[in-house]
């Protein structure tokens, strides 16, 4: 529990944490911050890391002087890229097997199944619409692997899904995190873009268990 409360408060105080991560660590914060997007969407074992929030706080910190945003947009622009592509050749490569496993504690099939309804819908696109739904984000390249999708189609979609991702949160705080309202209810700003970001799977859950009863009530 303690463990979960630490993880919660970082999550809700970004900017205190990366403030002080900035200033104590100066420019290897670019790499802290390269490492966790990589690793949020590049490895399907940590879809819990933040993404959308510490993309707009990493922003709200580069106003402030910490960071530049230019640079900050081309590392975790790259880091977001190269994530997805490690994630697109692990599925490629290792394929539906490590899902064997039903009560796997870290790879959930009902996100493999959630992510497949995507593709069932959007088809390629699903890896750029990907970037702004959370855990679909960090399962989306890995089922485009599975599924063997062509790589230079695979590539256009994750090059520009990771520019528009990237670019729309950070330039945001960039320009949005230093006005007083935003500025003195950074934590309450933090927690709306969480609720934002998991909306669409909610919705999506919610149709889908609406399905799943019609069915029932059918077969009945």
């Amino acid at each position: 529990m303690e463990l979960l409360a630490g993880f919660v408060d970082i999550v809700l105080h970004l900017d205190r944490h990366l403030q002080w991560l900035a200033a104590n660590y100066g420019q290897w914060i670019y790499a802290i911050l390269f490492l966790i997007v990589f690793c949020e969407t590049g490895l399907v074992v940590t879809p819990f890391l933040p993404g959308d929030s510490l993309l707009f706080v990493a922003g709200t910190v580069a106003a402030a002087g910490n960071m530049t945003i230019h640079g900050l947009f081309a590392a975790l622009a790259a880091s977001s890229f190269l994530g997805d592509n490690t994630n697109y050749w692990i599925g490629r490569y290792v394929g539906p097997r490590v899902f064997k496993r039903e009560d796997s504690r870290f790879l959930n099939p009902a996100h493999l199944e959630r992510t497949q309804r995507f593709y069932d819908r959007y088809g390629a696109k699903t890896v750029f619409l990907a970037r702004f739904v959370p855990i679909v984000r960090t399962f989306a390249p890995f089922v485009a692997g599975i599924g063997r999708m062509r790589y230079s189609r695979f590539v256009f979609y994750s090059f520009s899904g990771s520019i528009a991702w990237v670019g729309s949160l950070s330039y945001a705080g960039y320009y949005f995190g230093n006005v007083p309202w935003v500025k003195q209810n950074l934590t309450l700003v933090i927690a709306i873009i969480i609720l934002l970001s998991i909306t669409p799977g909610i919705v999506e859950y919610l149709r889908h268990r609406l399905r799943r009863a019609d069915g029932v009530m059918g077969d009945k």
